[in-house]
């Protein structure tokens, strides 16, 4: 999975105007519009790191004579006390651009790094793990690319590009035949179907409506495991519900396909970054005229 600008530009456009507004007061007021500046982002912990390129997008669009360059790529590891990245250019624009970008390098690589000591826990095991739809509002996609990022794998974008059907489904349709069916009629014929199953009933009926995916929702390790061999290969095996990282190994082991995981968007610890002035000088051919608007235009 890959970001281009045109995906990301407006989610940083929006983070931007949040923090920058009409203009950087403080900056504004102190820095020398002629000043150069080089700066390092320093990882403070390790970590995987994740979003170099919506950092990047943000100083582009502060200024885009700032200059930054990616010490530790996307999917790569970091140690405590290590450069991540340089960022070099007029010192108004650095400091303006700031804290954005590290909003969002240290919430992606935050994410990417929960999911990577997550994947490597079932590493052995059959068992893949994917996301869910409980992602920050506006950062969806940011925060599904850094789970794949992180070694996870993506669950349905959005409710338009797969039909997953659940309790609520079930209640106001008459039941999984009648969801089954009346899907079927009104979707793609590429688009699969996910059915939540709460007991090994359930899990027969959809069988029956032969679906694509059956997702069992908070049952114990033993009855997932007889639900596994009933399938049998017949669809994908998908567990959901409240699991938490102690869990993972136990529900692995019992053959499962995929392992849906509220906590990699929902309660994870952001990666621990900081951006460092070190060399400052002056522009020999004068003065720097500001950014107006606290925000360039797109580099071209």
């Amino acid at each position: 999975m890959k970001l281009s600008q045109f995906q990301i530009e407006e989610i940083v456009r929006r983070a931007l105007v949040e923090d920058v507004g009409s203009g950087d007061i403080t900056t504004d007021s102190i820095v020398p519009v002629n000043t150069f500046a080089a700066a390092t982002i320093i990882a403070r912990e390790a970590g995987i790191i994740a979003g170099g390129d919506v950092a990047k997008l943000v100083f582009n669009l502060v200024d885009k004579r700032i200059v930054y360059s990616p010490l530790i790529r996307d999917g790569e590891e970091v140690e405590a006390d290590q450069p991540v990245a340089t960022v070099e250019g007029p010192a108004m624009g650095v400091l303006t651009g700031e804290r954005v970008a590290l909003n969002f390098l240290q919430h992606l690589s935050g994410i990417a790094t929960t999911t990577a000591k997550l994947a490597a826990k079932i590493k052995y095991y059959n068992a893949k793990i994917t996301d869910t739809r409980k992602t920050t509002p506006g950062l969806r996609l940011l925060e599904k690319y850094a789970i794949r990022v992180g070694g996870g794998f993506n669950h349905r974008r959005g409710l338009y590009d797969a039909v997953v059907i659940k309790e609520n489904h079930l209640r106001l349709s008459g039941g999984i035949k009648q969801a089954v069916a009346l899907s079927r009629e009104n979707i793609p014929h590429t688009m699969r179907i996910e059915v939540e199953c709460s007991s090994l009933e359930q899990v027969e009926e959809a069988l029956d409506a032969r679906v694509d995916i059956i997702m069992l929702d908070s049952l114990p390790p033993e009855q997932i495991r007889e639900v596994v061999q009933k399938v049998d290969g017949q669809a994908i095996v998908e567990v959901s519900g409240d699991i938490s990282g102690d869990k993972i190994v136990e529900i692995a082991k019992t053959g499962v396909d995929y392992i849906s995981l509220d906590c990699l968007t929902d309660a994870f610890d952001r990666l621990d970054l900081v951006l460092r002035i070190g060399e400052v000088k002056s522009e020999p051919s004068g003065e720097v005229p500001p950014i107006e608007g606290g925000i360039a235009e797109p580099a071209e």
